[in-house]
């Protein structure tokens, strides 16, 4: 089952059970996919879907920061449930030490000596974990690791 089917599927369970934050979240996921589709001139397969997805849990996280900066704990609680329903169509996140043995690896399979090769070594490791690790985490392990 592809995730636009099991939004949509989910999306009438809530409706039916009256799930109203769970179903604000998920008509928000589809707007979002809808409107990459139309960017993109193309219906969106899982993989893109994905990533439309982590980008929206990614502004959640950013927004979370700010909030707590503010002092808004009810908006950081919404977000963090917003985050929580999102992160359920999304592949299994992998954790800091699943990321460091990946980049590990992947410096020795690109031979990386040195903090001017990271170009080399993101390019071969983001494939690898495209849609299951943040970028940035991915960056700042691979600087750590080849200083």
């Amino acid at each position: 089952m592809s995730i636009k089917d099991m939004l949509n599927q989910d999306m009438k369970a809530s409706l039916k059970a009256g799930q109203k934050a769970r179903l604000s979240v998920i008509r928000m996921a589809k707007s979002a996919i809808l409107y990459a589709e139309k960017e993109k001139l193309h219906e969106l397969d899982d993989e893109e879907i994905i990533e439309v997805l982590f980008k929206e849990v990614k502004k959640r996280k950013n927004d979370i920061t700010e909030y707590e900066r503010l002092g808004k704990t009810e908006i950081v609680e919404n977000l963090k449930q917003e985050i929580d329903i999102l992160s359920s169509y999304l592949p299994q996140q992998l954790t800091d030490k699943e990321v460091e043995e990946l980049v590990r690896q992947t410096i020795f399979e690109v031979g990386a000596n040195s903090i001017k090769d990271m170009g080399k070594v993101m390019g071969a490791i983001m494939p690898k974990v495209k849609g299951r690790a943040d970028g940035s985490l991915i960056s700042s392990m691979v600087k750590k690791l080849l200083q």
